[in-house]
């Protein structure tokens, strides 16, 4: 397994709490604001934190679990709406543009040959996952050659100057192994943490329970170390959730901000910190998304969305239309004058 040397936090918060105090406002007063820019000094291990070349990686793959139905969609989607991302067509296309992020397009596994579109990367490590309703859907080495991927992709990026990573995903079927992933380490019942994926009626709701279920059920018959992450991360997971766990984590080895968007990438994230806990000091969750179970995920890991408008499209949207509340927290640790300079009164 890979090991991530992830750095504490070891940035004084006194310190950075007494510049955040000393600007020239009320305590408290810019909310949310402040939290994010305590959070960002700390990580960035600096009173004066930057936000440079800000890079979006959309990891892509189809998923063996699609065959039993859980999804409206079609597979067919995973490989049709990479290709619409090639002609900047699609919300993560528009959100990127507009807040200045470079997108990376990455074939992990989707089920269709998109070698005739050289706007795609290519890592490709198979036609999509096995079905996880009778065995892993994935080898050790197919697991531990995602991981590197993304990490060696977060790397990648970082080199670049990038030091804020948005991680969106692309993958018919991925809100199942998530709400697997979600029950089993939240130690909740499946039916509480799964909802209707891009758009299942009641009675599609409950056969993907039911799917789910009997998935869970099969592999804790199989004579494997059911408790440790890894194993649960290769029997129920997608080539792309876990490219996407690499980058998390190598980002956080690296000081970089991890932008988490929706359901998905913040089953991930748990994933991530089952791997190593640290990486949730790097993480900054834009939204809480309209997939059901989502807020009890969140919940999972203490986290603070920024938004909460309703979405549930995935592709890193959610934490993309977050970014400029993050660009306000920095602005307003390094720009706005102090009590001192502004020759104001500290009344507090």
């Amino acid at each position: 397994m890979m090991h991530f040397n992830i750095p504490p936090l070891t940035l004084d918060e006194a310190l950075v709490w007494q510049k955040i105090d000393n600007l020239n406002k009320p305590k408290g007063s810019l909310g949310m604001l402040e939290a994010l820019a305590f959070r960002i000094c700390r990580m960035q291990h600096t009173l004066s934190p930057t936000l440079s070349h800000p890079c979006h990686l959309l990891f892509a793959a189809d998923h063996g679990i699609e065959r039993e139905g859980v999804s409206v969609s079609p597979r067919a989607v995973t490989w049709q709406q990479m290709i619409n991302f090639t002609h900047g067509g699609g919300g993560v296309n528009l959100f990127c543009k507009q807040h200045g992020f470079e997108l990376t397009l990455v074939d992990m596994g989707v089920d269709h040959d998109l070698s005739g579109h050289p706007t795609i990367l290519n890592r490709k490590i198979a036609n999509g996952t096995r079905n996880f309703l009778n065995e892993p859907a994935m080898s050790q080495q197919q697991m531990l050659q995602a991981l590197n991927t993304g990490s060696e992709l977060a790397e990648s990026c970082n080199a670049k100057g990038c030091n804020v990573l948005c991680l969106g995903e692309m993958g018919i079927g991925n809100t199942s192994p998530s709400s697997v992933w979600m029950s089993l380490w939240g130690n909740l019942p499946l039916s509480s943490c799964v909802g209707s994926g891009s758009g299942l009626n009641t009675e599609g709701e409950k056969h993907k329970l039911a799917i789910l279920e009997q998935a869970v059920s099969n592999f804790k018959r199989q004579p494997l170390p059911h408790n440790d992450p890894s194993t649960i991360i290769q029997y129920f997971g997608g080539f792309e959730m876990v490219a996407a766990i690499g980058a998390m984590l190598r980002a956080a080895e690296l000081r970089m901000i991890v932008l988490v968007d929706g359901f998905i990438m913040s089953a991930c994230m748990l994933a991530a910190s089952k791997l190593n806990p640290a990486v949730l000091d790097y993480a900054v969750f834009g939204h809480c998304g309209d997939e059901s179970g989502h807020r009890q995920l969140l919940a999972l890991m203490q986290a603070q969305p920024i938004l909460q408008l309703g979405m549930r499209l995935g592709e890193g949207t959610g934490a993309l239309c977050a970014y400029p509340i993050i660009e306000s927290s920095v602005r307003m640790i390094n720009e706005m004058n102090n009590f001192k300079d502004a020759n104001i009164d500290k009344y507090f």
